[in-house]
């Protein structure tokens, strides 16, 4: 068997992606799949992700929602780098001989493989979570462990099990997309690419899955939140360090440490990376003039802007635009 393609390691080698999207799965895992894909290429201003769509056999998919996706049999996919697999109901009339061969076919040949939903099943089905990690969606997840006892299954959001990663549904298909482009593609993409849709990732995918929404870690820890808050707030206006501390009654020592303990960065590090977070929205979003996307983003002078864009995108935002 050929050794599987490394993709849990830092590189920025576009991958040849395969998604495969089953009968019966819904719109949103579909969705969680695709998207952080899109949003990554986007946001990264470059290739980093080629991907093409196949079916169990050629016919078109049917999602929950009506939606159909026409594309290949996964029979015919080649030069795969890493395959990611979208199911979600009636599992078992789905893993057919023809599709479990040809899954097991794809990881003979090195691929990395995903799952979101259903998925787990399907690859468990195959043989290839065998003394794997992995976990499902919430609602499978007790018949998943009984069913399948040579896989050690967590209620985790997500599970990195390589040369594979599963993950419980819609939402937490994100949590795990995003945790494998900052794997590969570094935090700051991931964190722009999870900002770009307006969502909180959890980064770790320790939190176990729960039948009802929960809230994430950092933004409802008290010790931090408020700082993240006013920083938000506050992008056109900046505050000092020394202010933002003063108003959380803290030292501006007592805060850096908590900074430093909950994200590992600076105040001003994280402080300056959401602004220009911000200003990359702005310059790829909109037509605004680059003076007024300094303005916006509390830079006192277009060209200390430019200076700290391209240090942090390497490309200025005309470069950017015209790309």
């Amino acid at each position: 068997m050929v050794s599987a393609t490394n993709i849990f390691q830092h590189s920025d080698r576009a991958l040849n992606t395969a998604v495969l999207v089953l009968d019966d799965c819904n719109t949103l895992s579909f969705a969680a799949a695709v998207d952080p894909m899109r949003a990554t290429n986007r946001r990264a201003g470059k290739t980093l992700f080629r991907w093409q769509f196949f079916t169990a056999n050629g016919s078109p998919a049917k999602l929950t929602s009506g939606l159909s996706i026409t594309a290949p049999p996964l029979s015919e996919a080649h030069g795969v780098d890493f395959l990611i697999v979208v199911a979600g109901f009636n599992l078992e009339r789905h893993s057919t001989p023809a599709l479990l061969s040809s899954l097991r076919r794809l990881h003979r040949t090195g691929a990395s493989i995903a799952a979101i939903d259903g998925g787990p099943w399907i690859l468990a089905r195959a043989g290839l979570l065998d003394n794997q990690t992995a976990t499902t969606h919430w609602e499978d997840l007790e018949e998943f462990a009984t069913r399948f006892p040579q896989v050690t299954t967590l209620r985790d959001r997500f599970v990195i099990s390589p040369p594979f990663a599963t993950s419980g549904g819609a939402a937490p298909g994100i949590d795990m997309m995003l945790h494998l482009i900052a794997i590969r593609f570094g935090d700051n993409l991931a964190r722009r690419v999870a900002s770009a849709f307006l969502y909180d990732p959890v980064p770790l995918g320790t939190q176990g899955q729960s039948i009802s929404a929960t809230s994430r870690k950092i933004r409802r820890n008290p010790r931090i939140a408020p700082a993240l808050e006013l920083m938000e707030a506050h992008l056109e206006d900046t505050l000092s360090i020394q202010e933002v501390a003063a108003r959380m009654g803290l030292s501006q020592r007592s805060l850096e440490q908590r900074f430093r303990t909950h994200l590992n960065q600076s105040p001003h590090a994280w402080y300056l990376q959401l602004r220009l977070d911000e200003a990359y929205r702005l310059a790829t979003d909109t037509s605004q003039p680059v003076q007024t996307i300094a303005m916006a983003t509390g830079f006192s002078s277009q060209a200390s802007f430019a200076r700290a864009f391209r240090k942090a995108f390497g490309h200025s935002v005309r470069e950017i635009r015209a790309g």
